[in-house]
């Protein structure tokens, strides 16, 4: 009677599916998903857009928010004209050769639109754009 036992639980072992190699799988690209991923520093405000007839569509690294305060916006901060420059160094410093998104409201002034990208030109950022609603 015990080698039926014996038999029997030698069976039901053989016929267990192991998960552990699955598991393996799953957790490796899941690491990889999370390093690989590319996080956007958000500018920390809600802004209306100028609508626009035409546009390229682009996925920003950095993005700069100009509100209608005519307050700039970079990472949930509101910066002073005079730290544009050490802003935008450090966020070029964290993505180096990215592109930069100013996200200017419609009743912002074009003279804070301007110096952010006076800014960013003279850092080496030759990628600039100011974002617009789709019409």
């Amino acid at each position: 009677m015990r080698s039926r036992n014996a038999t029997g639980r030698r069976e039901e072992m053989a016929q267990a599916i192991d998960l552990t190699p699955m598991l393996d799988v799953v957790f490796i690209m899941l690491i990889f998903f999370i390093v690989t991923s590319v996080f956007i520093k958000m500018p920390g405000i809600d802004i209306q857009r100028t609508e626009t007839v035409s546009g390229i569509e682009k996925k920003p690294a950095m993005l700069v928010a100009i509100s209608s305060e005519d307050q700039i916006w970079v990472d949930r901060n509101v910066i002073e004209r005079e730290s544009v420059r050490l802003s935008l160094s450090r966020l070029l410093a964290d993505n180096p050769g990215g592109s930069l998104v100013i996200q200017a409201d419609n009743e912002s002034s074009l003279e804070l639109v301007a110096l952010v990208t006076d800014v960013a030109r003279d850092l080496g950022i030759a990628d600039v754009s100011v974002s617009v609603e789709d019409n």
